[in-house]
């Protein structure tokens, strides 16, 4: 039997966790444990697929995540499989996009569709395996059974039994909690986002119901001109509620797509009164029912309250009722509007060499802790408006200036002056960390003038 080969979309914007997720650092690359919801939808998928079997479809912002997060868990992913959308356009182009990239590699295919950031037990992909035999005469989606009447999720209604799946009677959308009770009772299923397609079945079912995606990826234009072109528009809109040659399977595992605090309530463990506490010390009086993520070293102390969400984050306070979480994307289209950076990043920002994190700023000057990855390099670089200020906290770093190479250890530092050509690199097995100063007229990433970048950035 021929293995299944994998699709993950993994270009989320990140609105709906702010802020905790950014939209340069969306949920799915966030650790609630010792791995990413990405990384755990990887680990799922090399149930069904080989690595080189595996395709990411992403962002330009997210690539190196996507790329590190995979090297984390022990893994290398092919170049060609990682596909860069020049901008979002809803799913139906970007599985398009991958399904094309499969068929062009591994000709006619069996392909799963999964969400890079939805937490699903790994048992699944057995029963998700199991439906490989239903795809040559249907598109295959998965439902799952409900475990209470959420509003949250659109529902798939079922009709006669087809293999080990269900004809497919209609797909509904979020509804009410009292319309969410009548769909339980009638046997509906969870709408999981997740799909098992054979890829001449699908591209017949696109031709037919949505030709002009279709006729866009058939053109022979470049994916930049391709995206031009291709409207903004869902599998579930685009196909799956057109076609008549839709099944789906129950899958009776623990799913959930943390579609908003709420959600992450439910994921986490709870005191004996309801009380969900991540990374912080807390103080609790008479509260209750409370989600509270903090990552500042603070103790967090609630006095009767009750069933809320309390995220606290080094740039950002975010305090709402539970049950009125799934408005914090209103709050990051609110900061865009205003131009604020931080709807889009952190104070920790990520780069492909590793992160840093702003400690203190002012117009004239800026300090960072800087972790550089072992073997990895930041660009040879200058800056016309700023010094720059760098002291080594731990690992070995090599550093060149003006042409000159030279070596620092913990304690050991260097000063780098306003237009001078330099670089930090890590030559060592251990993360380097160093503590950079910046001072300067002008001390934003727009001075930067690159040189060289081993990561192929302008």
């Amino acid at each position: 039997m021929a293995r299944i080969k994998s699709i993950i979309l993994a270009g989320g914007s990140g609105t709906r966790l702010w802020p905790l997720s950014r939209e340069m650092y969306p949920k799915q690359f966030l650790k609630f444990g010792s791995t990413s919801l990405f990384q755990e939808t990887v680990l799922r998928c090399l149930e069904v697929s080989d690595i080189s079997e595996i395709f990411v479809v992403t962002n330009e912002a997210q690539k190196f995540f996507v790329i590190g997060q995979i090297k984390e868990i022990g893994y290398s992913i092919p170049a060609e499989n990682v596909l860069i959308e020049p901008e979002g356009k809803n799913t139906l182009p970007a599985i398009f996009f991958g399904m094309k990239e499969i068929e062009k590699k591994f000709g006619k295919s069996i392909v799963g569709v999964f969400s890079s950031d939805h937490v699903l037990d790994i048992a699944a992909m057995k029963t998700i395996s199991s439906a490989e035999k239903l795809t040559s005469d249907y598109l295959v989606t998965f439902g799952v059974v409900p475990v209470f009447p959420h509003t949250g999720y659109g529902y798939i209604k079922i009709s006669e039994v087809c293999g080990p799946g269900y004809r497919v009677s209609d797909f509904r959308e979020k509804p009410d909690l009292e319309t969410a009770e009548k769909y339980i009772q009638e046997g509906c299923l969870w709408n999981s986002g997740m799909f098992l397609f054979e890829t001449g079945l699908f591209f017949e079912e696109v031709k037919k119901h949505t030709p002009s995606v279709f006729a866009c990826f058939e053109n022979g234009k470049d994916i930049n001109e391709i995206y031009a072109e291709v409207e903004r528009i869902s599998i579930d809109y685009g196909i799956m509620e057109k076609s008549d040659r839709v099944a789906v399977v129950k899958l009776d595992q623990k799913w959930s797509d943390l579609g908003n605090f709420e959600a992450i309530y439910d994921e986490f463990e709870k005191d004996s009164v309801g009380n969900a506490i991540h990374e912080c010390d807390p103080l609790m009086l008479n509260s209750a029912g409370n989600l509270v993520y903090s990552k500042c070293g603070k103790i967090v102390s609630l006095i009767d309250v009750k069933d809320m969400v309390i995220v606290d984050t080094s740039d950002a306070l975010l305090i709402c009722p539970k049950s009125s979480s799934q408005k914090v994307k209103e709050i990051v289209t609110e900061l865009k509007v205003r131009k604020d950076e931080r709807a889009y990043i952190g104070q920790t920002v990520y780069r492909p060499w590793g992160s840093y994190t702003l400690l203190e700023a002012s117009p004239e000057h800026k300090i960072k802790n800087i972790t550089v990855l072992p073997d990895h390099k930041l660009s040879l670089q200058l800056h016309y408006h700023r010094s720059e200020h760098w002291v080594v906290v731990k690992g070995m770093a090599c550093v060149e200036v003006s042409g000159q190479q030279f070596f620092l250890r913990p304690g050991e530092s260097t000063f780098i002056s306003a237009g001078e050509r330099h670089r930090l690199s890590n030559p060592g097995k251990i993360p380097l960390e160093i503590i950079e100063v910046q001072l300067g007229e002008l001390v934003d990433e727009a001075d930067i003038i690159r040189f060289d970048d081993v990561y192929g950035r302008n």
